[in-house]
């Protein structure tokens, strides 16, 4: 797959697509990078699916797995809380698997995912200089524009991915905002290592301790004491997150979640991760996968 091929991205209008008709390779060769994508003609552009070489796949935990690929484009532009779709080998599994961006470093971009089936089975089994096929950076990011907030990252099991790369983005700004990341296992806490270079502070939590609840139960003095004002990101199971909502609402701490569900195309044709808001329904790869609390309508729900 080569990089002739072009989709919109979600920050243009869906119109006026050009088609390998009307831009070739020439036309390719005259495109100039931005930081949304391509611009083409003055319209902005997302490389379609494309094929990038794997430079490392690692256990972190029983059926969790690290796998690292080499991809300059998604190196350069992808931002905390965007996903990337991941496809099989496998011409039967047309469906790809959307992963958020876990950390960045030169050209090279890594996730985290548990082995549910056969796709993330046969993912687990790639090793160094095999091949995958990627589409993406897509999605909206996080919010993190205040930069005298005080971050508090809140994630349970294989949602924690998205808030590493929130952690890493916060860390090398340099601008010096304090990051709390407060992540929830089941029993081995993989990620503890990885988030730990990024943040001031981990405090993580498994299921025979109690829960992400329980841990900021512990912070609830310090947080709404606060001087600067507390910024709250999360991601994991649904239940969780809204019992995060409910925690953080009744004390005033502004919340964004990043929504996690299985995708058919990842950029808002196929209709499949439509969620509820308080707008009406909502794609989570267009309009999400980041929504505040206020949006999803879980201020006053547990």
């Amino acid at each position: 797959m080569t990089l002739t091929q072009f989709i919109p991205t979600h920050t243009e209008p869906r119109q006026g697509i050009p088609t390998d008709e009307s831009h070739g390779v020439s036309d390719a060769c005259q495109c100039s990078e931005h930081g949304d994508g391509m611009l083409i003609d003055g319209k902005r552009y997302l490389p379609s699916r494309r094929t990038v070489p794997v430079v490392s796949v690692r256990q972190l935990d029983q059926g969790v797995v690290e796998l690292v690929i080499r991809d300059r484009y998604m190196a350069e532009h992808g931002k905390p809380a965007q996903f990337a779709n991941l496809f099989t080998h496998d011409g039967l599994r047309q469906m790809p698997r959307p992963f958020g961006i876990c950390e960045i470093h030169g050209d090279e971009v890594s996730f985290i995912f548990a082995i549910v089936g056969a796709g993330t089975a046969q993912f687990a089994q790639m090793k160094a200089g095999d091949t995958i096929d990627v589409l993406g950076p897509l999605g909206k990011t996080f919010d993190l524009s205040d930069p005298g907030a005080r971050y508090i990252l809140v994630g349970g099991g294989l949602g924690v991915p998205p808030l590493i790369q929130a952690a890493q983005y916060l860390h090398d700004s340099g601008r010096g905002e304090s990051t709390t990341a407060i992540f929830g296992y089941r029993k081995h806490h993989f990620a503890d290592a990885i988030v730990s270079q990024y943040c001031d502070d981990v405090r993580s939590i498994d299921e025979e301790q109690g829960n992400v609840i329980t841990v900021l139960d512990r912070m609830d003095a310090e947080l709404t004491q606060s001087s600067a004002p507390v910024v709250m990101l999360s991601c994991g199971p649904t239940p969780m997150m809204k019992a995060v909502a409910f925690w953080a609402s009744s004390r005033g701490i502004a919340t964004q979640f990043n929504l996690e569900e299985r995708m058919g195309c990842g950029y808002g044709t196929c209709v499949v991760c439509v969620v509820d808001t308080i707008h009406g329904r909502k794609k989570i790869c267009m309009d999400g996968p980041v929504f505040s609390a206020q949006e999803l309508g879980w201020e006053q729900t547990r």
